[in-house]
C-alpha cells in the first residue's frame, strides 16, 4: 500500500468495544494510563515519566496523512466501559507485512480486552497484510499469551530497547500468516 493511499482509518467493531482512530479529546485519558510505569515498561517506545505533550504529538502523528502506523483507541464507551481501554496499532512494513503493538490500561488487565482487540484487528486486516509480526517482553508472559490466543506462532527470541527501562530487554517474537 502506498503512503499516498493512507488517509482514512476505519472504525472497527468488536464485541465489547470499537477500535477507532485517535482524536484530540483522548489525550487526557491516554496520558493518565500511559503515565503509569507498568504500561510504559511494557512498551518499546513509551518514555517514563511521560513528557508533557508526548500524547498530543502521538495523536497528531496518528492522524497525519503520511503515517506508516495506524493507531486505534480501544473505546468501550458504547458498551458501558471506559472511553479508552488502551491502544492498538499496526505499523506497515515492506512485502505486505505489518507489526502489531498494543497496551491495555492496568485497570482493565485480565479482562480479555487485549486478546479481543488483537483478534478483531487481525480479522479486519486493514493493511491487507499477508503476515503480521508481534513481540512480547519475556518478563510479560501475559502479553505472549494474548498473541498465542490470537493465533500467533512463536518465531524466536530477540531483544528490543525499552525507552522507559532505558535498557535492552529480551523478547519473544511471534508471527501470524494471514490466510485469505
Amino acid at each position: 500500500m502506498m503512503h499516498e493511499e493512507i488517509i482514512i482509518q476505519d472504525t472497527i467493531s468488536a464485541e465489547r468495544f470499537v477500535l477507532r482512530p485517535c482524536r484530540k479529546s483522548d489525550a487526557g485519558l491516554i496520558a493518565m494510563y500511559a503515565g503509569d510505569d507498568r504500561v510504559a515498561r511494557g512498551t518499546r517506545a513509551m518514555p517514563h515519566p511521560l513528557p508533557p505533550g508526548a500524547v498530543e504529538a502521538m495523536i497528531e502523528r496518528a492522524n497525519h496523512k503520511d503515517r506508516t502506523e495506524d493507531i486505534w483507541v480501544i473505546d468501550g464507551s458504547s458498551f458501558g466501559h471506559a472511553e479508552a481501554l488502551g491502544l492498538i496499532s499496526l505499523d506497515r512494513m515492506d512485502r505486505q507485512q505489518s507489526e502489531i503493538f498494543y497496551w491495555i490500561a492496568p485497570a482493565f488487565w485480565n479482562t480479555g480486552f487485549a486478546t479481543e482487540a488483537v483478534r478483531t484487528l487481525i480479522a479486519h486486516n486493514p493493511h491487507r497484510a499477508e503476515r503480521i509480526f508481534a513481540e512480547a517482553f519475556q518478563d510479560n508472559p501475559q502479553s505472549a499469551r494474548v498473541l498465542t490466543n490470537a493465533g500467533f506462532d512463536y518465531l524466536g527470541d530477540a531483544e528490543a530497547y525499552s525507552v522507559a527501562r532505558q535498557a535492552t530487554v529480551p523478547t519473544w517474537t511471534y508471527t501470524l500468516k494471514i490466510t485469505p
